[in-house]
C-alpha cells in the first residue's frame, strides 16, 4: 500500500466517521483481483480450476470503534452507511459484500463488535476481474485479524463466499475467493474445487505475456444468467447421479453418461463444456511446465469456443475481441471470469501489446462505439495486512 492510498483512506475514515470513545488504532489490509487462466465455469461442477491473483488491489483501513456500530465508507462510491445490524441495503448494493461478511460470522458465533472501515481500489468493476470477492475476502480477512477470529486462510475463502452465496445472492463458486486468500507472487494455483485440495505452480514464458482487454461492457453477475447456468449444471449433474450413484461431480463424467443421462439439449451443451474443460485445465498445466506458448495459446481459443457456442456465456464483444485477435496471430485469447461481458485474456510474444491494441481500440469504437482497455498485470500474492 503506497503512503498517499494510506493517508487517503485515513483521511476519509476521520472525516466520515467522528470519534467514539474506545475507539482504536487504525489497522490496514488488501487484497488482490484475480484471472483465471483456463478452467472457466467449473468451479461450482467440481472442476479444477487455475486462477492467479494480479496487482490490481482494494485496500482497507478498520479499526475497533468501542461501540455496536458498523460503520462503512466507500471512496470510490462516495458513500456510508452506519448500523447495528447486518441487514440487506437495497439502496447501497456495494454494502452488502461488507455486511454479508458480517451477517455469516454471526451465524458462525465468530465474536463481531462495532468497527469503521473504509476502502477503495483500482480493480475495475464489472470487468470479470473478482473485485466483489476482493472485498469479500478482504473484510473477513480484517475482521478475523481484528476479533482474533484466528480462521485459516481457505476458512477466510469459505466465509467469503458464503457471504456472496447466502446474503449478496450470487450463487458463485469458490475459486475466486480462493486465490484470493491463498496467492502467492508468481504463481497460479491448480485448485480442486470439489475437494479444495491445491497446489502452487509457476506461470513463466519467458519472452511471452498475459494482458487483458477490457470489452467496456459491463456485467453484473446477480442480473446475469449467471445463476440460470449454475441451476442448470445442477439439473443435469442431478440427472448424471441417477445414471452413476457414484459420480461425485459433473466434472467426473464422460461422454457415454451424458449420452445416456436423458439430458436436454440444454443441459447437454453446458455438460459438453464441463468435460471438456477438463481436459483444457490439464493440458494447460501442461504445457507451462513445458514452456510451450502456442500450446497454452490453442487451449485459450478451444475454451472460449466451447464457452461461447455451449456454455453460452460470451457476448458479442467478447466474441469479437477473440476472432480480431485470432486475425492478428496472437497465441490465445478468452473471455474469462461469469460472462455476459468484462475481459478477454490475452497470450502474445512480449512487445507486441501496444501496436496491436492501438490498431485494435480504433476498430472496436467504429464497430460497437465503445472505448477498450488495455490492463497488463502481473501477478500478485493474496490478502494481507499492511503495516
Amino acid at each position: 500500500m503506497t503512503l498517499a492510498i494510506r493517508e487517503n483512506l485515513s483521511k476519509s475514515l476521520s472525516k466520515t466517521f467522528p470519534d467514539l470513545p474506545g475507539q482504536a488504532k487504525l489497522r490496514y489490509f488488501s487484497s488482490p483481483g484475480r484471472v483465471n487462466i483456463i478452467g472457466e465455469h467449473v468451479d461450482y461442477a467440481g472442476g479444477t480450476v487455475f486462477p492467479a491473483a494480479i496487482d490490481f488491489r482494494v485496500h482497507f483501513v478498520i479499526r475497533k470503534n468501542g461501540s455496536k456500530l458498523i460503520r462503512i465508507h466507500s471512496l470510490d462510491f462516495g458513500s456510508e452507511l452506519i448500523t447495528e445490524e447486518p441487514l440487506y441495503s437495497e439502496e447501497k448494493p456495494w454494502a452488502n459484500y461488507i455486511l454479508g461478511v458480517v451477517s455469516e460470522a454471526k451465524k458462525l458465533g465468530l465474536k463481531i463488535e462495532g468497527f469503521d472501515l473504509a476502502f477503495t481500489g483500482n480493480i475495475p468493476q464489472g470487468a470479470g476481474l473478482s473485485s466483489s470477492a476482493a472485498v469479500e475476502v478482504g473484510t473477513t480477512f480484517a475482521l478475523s485479524k481484528l476479533f482474533s477470529w484466528d480462521l485459516s486462510l481457505e476458512k477466510i475463502a469459505l466465509l467469503s463466499q458464503a457471504a456472496e452465496n447466502k446474503f449478496v445472492g450470487v450463487n458463485c463458486g469458490i475459486m475466486d475467493q480462493f486465490i484470493i486468500s491463498v496467492a502467492k507472487t508468481s504463481s497460479c494455483i491448480s485448485l480442486n474445487t470439489d475437494t479444495l485440495e491445491y497446489s502452487y505452480h509457476s506461470l513463466d514464458l519467458p519472452g511471452y505475456e498475459f494482458y487483458l482487454i477490457d470489452s467496456q461492457v459491463k456485467h453484473s453477475l446477480k442480473e446475469s444468467e449467471y445463476n440460470d447456468r449454475r441451476r442448470e449444471v445442477e439439473s443435469a449433474t442431478s440427472k448424471c447421479k441417477k445414471l452413476s450413484p457414484d459420480l461425485k461431480s459433473l466434472s467426473e463424467a464422460d461422454f457415454a453418461i451424458l449420452e445416456k443421462a436423458g439430458l436436454d439439449p440444454v443441459e447437454l451443451k453446458r455438460a459438453t463444456h464441463i468435460v471438456r474443460e477438463r481436459s483444457r485445465v490439464n493440458n494447460v498445466i501442461r504445457y507451462l511446465e513445458k514452456k510451450d506458448p502456442e500450446a497454452v495459446g490453442r487451449e485459450l481459443f478451444l475454451c472460449h469456443k466451447s464457452l461461447s457456442e455451449d456454455f453460452e456465456v460470451s457476448c458479442e464483444e467478447s466474441d469479437f475481441i477473440v476472432e480480431w485477435s485470432k486475425s492478428r496471430n496472437v497465441l490465445g485469447a478468452r473471455m474469462i471470469g461469469g460472462g455476459f461481458g468484462g475481459c478477454v485474456l490475452i497470450l502474445d510474444k512480449l512487445g507486441r501489446s501496444g501496436s496491436l491494441f492501438s490498431e485494435f481500440e480504433k476498430i472496436y469504437f467504429e464497430k460497437f462505439g465503445l472505448k477498450p482497455k488495455i490492463y497488463r498485470f502481473t501477478i500478485s500474492d493474496g490478502v494481507r495486512e499492511d503495516p
